[in-house]
């Protein structure tokens, strides 16, 4: 599914694509803001995200203008939390409306929602760490090649863990907070065996490696 980001704050739109693809989306990000039909009918998307306060025109116009051509799902992001804008976006043929600041988990449950609605669409729910590696939330389970990678329940936990903080660094102290939540008590030198171990069995299961050290703070991957 192809998402169309009409964002002009570069760093936000930024975010959003990386974690949309992180997701399994495809995604392209407006620049010619006075263009923003011809970038639409090249492009294709299956929906777009739409800001309202953007250089030229603004999002209704651009909204407007879409809608003359295509169908396709309209999700507005922005600042703007007046009723007013809503029920513009709305006449103006919008689908939904997310205010900023907004946590990327909500756009994405929106995201998904819209394109479920408009496509009978099933979402694909797994995160590539690496060629062929992929992590699958609906079996909570890791694969490469399609073949899973047995894991523990903790070495499950500190995966997610990682993912979900990806490219950021998750510190020992969070990896064994999260890890008593499962009822295990979990030492420094435990977690430290862990993650070694953990390394190890991806490395053997596809030669990549992908668990790194920040040292002094914790862990990360940077494959996302």
């Amino acid at each position: 599914m192809k998402i169309m980001i009409i964002e002009d704050d570069e760093t936000l739109a930024g975010e959003i694509s990386s974690f949309l693809r992180r997701w399994g989306y495809e995604t392209a990000v407006a620049v010619r803001f006075d263009r923003i039909l011809e970038e639409f009918r090249q492009y294709c998307p299956q929906l777009v995200l739409m800001d309202i306060n953007l250089p030229y025109y603004d999002g209704f116009y651009w909204c407007g203008k879409i809608r003359e051509v295509s169908d396709v799902p309209v999700l507005y992001i922005s600042s703007r939390d007046d009723d007013r804008d809503k029920i513009m976006a709305v006449a103006q043929g919008g689908d939904d409306y997310v205010e900023k600041p907004f946590q990327l988990e909500l756009l994405k449950a929106k995201v998904w929602a819209l394109l479920r609605r408009t496509y009978k669409y099933k979402v694909k729910e797994q995160t590539y760490l690496g060629e062929e590696l992929y992590f699958d939330w609906g079996q909570q389970e890791l694969f490469w090649r399609e073949k899973e990678i047995e894991l523990t329940k903790s070495e499950r936990r500190v995966v997610v863990k990682l993912i979900e903080k990806s490219p950021g660094v998750v510190t020992r102290e969070e990896l064994m907070m999260d890890l008593w939540e499962t009822d295990e008590y979990v030492s420094d030198g435990t977690l430290t065996t862990m993650i070694s171990r953990l390394r190890s069995k991806l490395k053997a299961a596809c030669g990549q490696e992908i668990i790194c050290t920040k040292k002094g703070l914790g862990y990360y991957m940077p494959c996302l």
